[in-house]
């Protein structure tokens, strides 16, 4: 008898304490546990009093997950108290007012037989880094002044562009979008299959696919605005694990971590390099600020 497909639960810490920040835990099973006490699935330290001891769990109803909120701080979804909710993919998930905030999606397996796992057991199947650190500037040849157009990426042979079924999470801000199927558009437009409000964006701007067996971006705008790692694409690339895959100059801006995923991540600016007689003023303010950017860094 066929059994039926585990369905794993993907949770994203996007805001939290710093153990958590940034990864991405994954569950399986009938229920999960959440909260302060040592029995939970998803434990939260003991001093995050924002969490209860036993402050959720999420219960599998068929294939649908139901949250259920047991606490005395209460939880949130999408900013919207509750007590309890079905959840859908895509959902911002909030344990306490101003306590840490993790993103719901779910993820089918087929491969796998579920099993129960043992009483008080973590049925945690894997945690994963999904945050990388910020990259630093390029720099520059001492001999040339820095150019003021970027270079094309070297051209790459075309791929044509065929339907294919290939897995795509992208995180951008609070949300998190899952596709099974390539290739999506990415755009203004209210056809894209990835709608993107920003003002740099034209109304179908860009294209993700699926080709020998790897990831490609496709700029569509026809002005060389899509770039990877700082360079215009041309017409199309490959994506590698950790490229910057900005949409425009002006963003927003990506990193590419593998497997189908791609993170929002900040920009950071180029420095642009002083005079002398500005280096020894620069010292002191620079000194006053750094405790300040490893604290950005960190958090």
């Amino acid at each position: 008898m066929k059994q039926p497909p585990v369905i794993v639960v993907q949770l994203f810490h996007i805001k939290g304490p710093v153990p958590l920040s940034g990864k991405e835990s994954g569950f399986y099973g009938a229920s999960i546990s959440i909260g302060r006490h040592p029995s939970c699935h998803l434990r939260f330290s003991a001093d995050l009093t924002h969490v209860s001891r036993k402050h959720a769990e999420i219960i599998r109803e068929g294939n649908q997950f139901k949250l259920i909120d047991q606490s005395a701080n209460g939880t949130f979804v999408n900013g919207k108290k509750v007590k309890e909710v079905f959840l859908k993919d895509g959902d911002v998930l909030m344990f306490g007012e101003g306590g840490p905030q993790v993103s719901f999606l779910t993820q089918m397996e087929e491969g796998l037989i579920e099993k129960e796992p043992p009483p008080a057991t973590p049925i945690r199947e894997y945690e994963r880094e999904i945050r990388m650190e910020p990259p630093l500037p390029p720099k520059r040849p001492p001999e040339e002044k820095p150019q003021q157009v970027s270079p094309v990426r070297p051209e790459t042979p075309e791929v044509s562009v065929q339907s294919a079924k290939a897995p795509l999470i992208i995180q951008y801000g609070p949300t998190i979008r899952s596709f099974k199927q390539l290739p999506i558009t990415i755009g203004k437009g209210p056809k894209c299959e990835y709608p993107l409000d920003h003002p740099a964006l034209s109304e179908q701007h860009a294209q993700v696919f699926f080709s020998e067996n790897q990831y490609w971006v496709k700029d569509l705008t026809g002005q060389k605005l899509v770039r990877i790692n700082r360079q215009p694409i041309g017409f199309q690339a490959p994506l590698r694990s950790n490229d910057e895959l900005a949409l425009s100059p002006q963003g927003p801006l990506f990193r590419f971590f593998g497997e189908g995923r791609l993170g929002e991540i900040e920009e950071v600016p180029e420095e642009k390099p002083l005079e002398s007689s500005e280096k020894t003023g620069a010292v002191a303010e620079k000194k006053s600020i750094s405790s300040k950017f490893k604290k950005i860094f960190k958090s």
